[in-house]
């Protein structure tokens, strides 16, 4: 079988490595990739949202099957693009229709389908330019801190947690009547803060079936401690420690199976992958947001922990016969570091040669922002490269970890030291 992966982040790396150890792979493309994806296929030089260029690759390639990694093709109709042409029947796309995206790509939509389907989540309000003066009002409703999130797609950065009551309804001003975000924060859900500990959970599912993927702990902060910016994820964890199976059981009682009820009892057609992100208060989850794709890092160290052929999930996925695959996880800590640019998440800096790569023996390295430059391979984003790895214990794996990213050089590098530590902490290992 011929595949084509979009997407050029460490996500779709990880897809490509695994997807070459399937039985049933031919030829892997990648749109538009980068600099690691090359040694697991070819890389087309396509926007994973320019559906019709990426109908002419298929078409050309003998594809049979598009893994969509970013969310921004699946929100905007590539599952209908492909599902109204008839040059392209018989093609199977892995991830949700537009609608079954809205999960992620609406925040008032996932907020309003929980509430429905009485799936835990915060209480919230939502507001547009016209209920600004409603949506202040319920501010003060609330105790700080204030939890504001554009309701649209905004490219990670749609979420503000403000302590100050006065600054929050001035941002909340900002959002609705100045475009902080555009579009995205057209309408902006408030929500109550839940104070706990995160974690990501993920399922595939054909629409009738699922399969509960490993969970993750990801990393949001530039700095050690959890201090500083928001980034797109800085490391993960899996499994998490204080996923313990009964919090699992949990979490699949309390919210992916009333999930999944929901879906069918809207009428949604929900076929790919659904992320969960959870927030464990006291000893009960709830959702803080759905995604429609796989998370990035946590791709990173949930892929390498499925022992499965992955190819094989996807025909299930594709097929409506997921419920007859086997999926088996490997048992052993996986973790992963991200190398990232000097400047980000707020600039980066691009075309520094990185090295000492080929000296990378006991770890997998996952290229995010590279491309190559003739021989060489340079960064190209703010998030350059992951260095994933096994452990027996999660010490071992995170000192695998780190002792990659200290070899691995490019100018201006930075990653953070303590990614796992706070769990470390929970298992009592040294």
């Amino acid at each position: 079988m011929n595949v084509l992966i979009l997407g050029s982040g460490g996500r779709e790396h990880a897809f490509a490595w695994k997807i070459s150890q399937s039985s049933l792979i031919h030829d892997i493309f990648i749109a538009p990739g980068n600099a690691g994806t090359e040694a697991f296929g070819t890389n087309l030089s396509i926007d994973p949202s320019d559906f019709k260029a990426i109908k002419k690759a298929v078409i050309e390639y003998g594809i049979k099957m598009v893994i969509v990694g970013p969310e921004d093709p699946l929100v905007k109709g590539i599952v209908e693009f492909f599902e109204k042409d008839k040059a392209l029947t018989g093609v199977a796309v892995i991830g949700p229709n537009s609608i079954a995206a809205q999960l992620e790509g609406s925040k008032d939509f996932a907020k309003k389908f929980m509430a429905k389907h009485g799936i835990p989540t915060a209480k919230y309000g939502s507001f547009t330019h016209e209920t600004l003066k409603e949506g202040q009002a319920y501010l003060d409703t609330l105790k700080a801190p204030y939890v504001l999130k554009a309701s649209g797609l905004a490219a990670g950065k749609g979420v503000l947690i403000i302590e100050d009551l006065a600054q929050a309804k001035k941002e909340l001003k900002a959002m609705l009547s100045d475009k902080k975000f555009g579009e995205a924060s057209s309408t902006v859900v408030i929500e109550e803060f839940l104070k706990g500990i995160e974690c990501s959970i993920f399922i595939m599912t054909d629409g009738n079936n699922y399969k509960v993927l490993p969970e993750a702990k990801d990393y949001k902060r530039i700095g050690e401690g959890d201090l500083g910016l928001n980034t797109g994820g800085m490391g993960a964890v899996s499994p998490v420690p204080f996923c313990t199976p009964e919090f699992i059981d949990k979490i699949e009682a309390q919210i992916i199976i009333p999930t999944m009820k929901g879906l069918k009892a809207d009428g949604i057609d929900y076929r790919g992958f659904i992320f969960f992100g959870i927030i464990k208060v006291g000893n009960e989850p709830y959702v803080i947001e759905y995604n429609c794709r796989m998370g990035d890092p946590e791709t990173e160290v949930v892929i390498p922990r499925i022992k499965s052929d992955l190819l094989h999930l996807f025909e299930g996925i594709a097929t409506q016969t997921l419920g007859e695959c086997d999926i088996h996880i490997d048992q052993r800590y996986c973790t992963t570091t991200m190398l990232v640019s000097k400047g980000y998440p707020e600039s980066s800096e691009k075309g520094k040669e990185i090295s000492n790569l080929e000296d990378i023996h006991d770890c997998i390295v996952f290229h995010a922002g590279t491309k190559k430059s003739g021989t060489k391979v340079v960064t190209n984003g703010g998030r350059v490269l992951t260095a994933t790895a096994y452990g027996s214990s999660l010490h071992e794996a995170i000192g695998k970890s780190n002792e990659a990213a200290d070899t691995i050089s490019f100018s201006g590098k930075y990653f953070r030291k303590d990614i796992g530590n706070d769990l470390k902490k929970l298992i009592k290992e040294k």
